[in-house]
């Protein structure tokens, strides 16, 4: 499959007709190029709050309120342009509504109008303290014409137990959108999703929210970039970077990922990280403390 990541720059978008004309814009470019898996940033529905107007979109629960107000909108674009280009979508996560909670939820949307949700499991300080965000679930592993998809978002990469889940449930291929306001933000998201593709010999395809918007209060300030990452292993690159774009340049990063090259590093590497893992159990259970004095 040929997988885009995108360097996704927010927008203050004045009417539904600008963020439709945007969001078209993007998809027919990444079709247009060969893309058959789009992936979206996390958060990336908070430009939708500005079509609520500026009182809205200028705190955090008035921008929730308002994104909630037009997901349901946003939510058959995406499946309309996914079925029109056939193309399989992940969608920019939202904050959502789940009976008394507020979960981050992205969606991943197929050429069949079929669609399923991710929510995030794990929240940050900021989504914790500031947005009264909760971690939502399960962990799910989407079986597509593609292969075989699972989703962690953002903060989620950085552990390791959730990517093995998903990969124990039969992901060859995990996606990580990401928003990250600082460059140390974007770095440990990477790092995570570098370390999740090594030690599981997976593909792991990361998105970034970019750009500064201040009237969009939630998220208005953002960097990073697209990027597609491997095992350092043969059949991928010695770094493990299978494509990466230009740090808060907005475009889309696209790779070719081979799932047979997943199966062969795994059944046949030069490490066998994934078959090894179980080797640990017994030996953290058998941690020995000496004092050297």
């Amino acid at each position: 499959m040929k997988i885009a990541t995108a360097a996704y720059p927010l927008s203050w978008v004045e009417t539904w007709a600008d963020y439709e004309a945007k969001i078209t814009r993007w998809v027919v470019d990444a079709a247009s190029q060969g893309a058959d898996l789009l992936v979206f940033p996390e958060y990336g529905a908070m430009e939708l709050a500005a079509l609520s107007g500026a009182d809205a979109a200028g705190s955090v629960q008035g921008s929730i309120t308002a994104v909630g107000d037009w997901l349901e909108q946003g939510n058959a674009l995406f499946s309309s342009l996914s079925s029109a280009h056939s193309v399989h979508i992940l969608s920019p996560s939202a904050p959502v509504r789940d009976g008394d909670m507020t979960v981050n939820r992205a969606g991943l949307f197929a050429p069949s109008g079929a669609v399923g949700w991710q929510d995030k499991q794990i929240m940050t300080r900021f989504e914790r303290d500031d947005w009264k965000i909760s971690g939502g679930g399960p962990l799910r592993v989407f079986e597509t014409a593609l292969g075989r998809i699972g989703v962690l978002i953002c903060y989620d990469c950085e552990f390791p137990l959730l990517a093995k889940a998903l990969v124990d449930a039969g992901a060859e291929v995990i996606l990580v959108p990401s928003c990250t306001e600082a460059l140390e933000g974007y770095w440990r998201v990477r790092i995570g999703a570098m370390a999740r593709a090594l030690e599981l010999q997976c593909v792991t395809a990361m998105s970034s929210l970019i750009g500064t918007e201040p009237r969009l209060f939630a998220v208005e300030e953002n960097t990073g970039t697209g990027g597609v990452f491997g095992p350092p292993d043969k059949g991928f690159p010695p770094t493990g970077v299978i494509a990466c774009g230009t740090l808060d340049a907005p475009g889309w990063t696209i790779a070719e990922v081979d799932l047979g090259a997943i199966r062969t590093v795994r059944a046949d590497g030069h490490v066998l990280n994934l078959a090894h893992w179980e080797e640990q159990h017994p030996r953290v259970t058998q941690v020995e403390y000496s004092r050297l004095t």
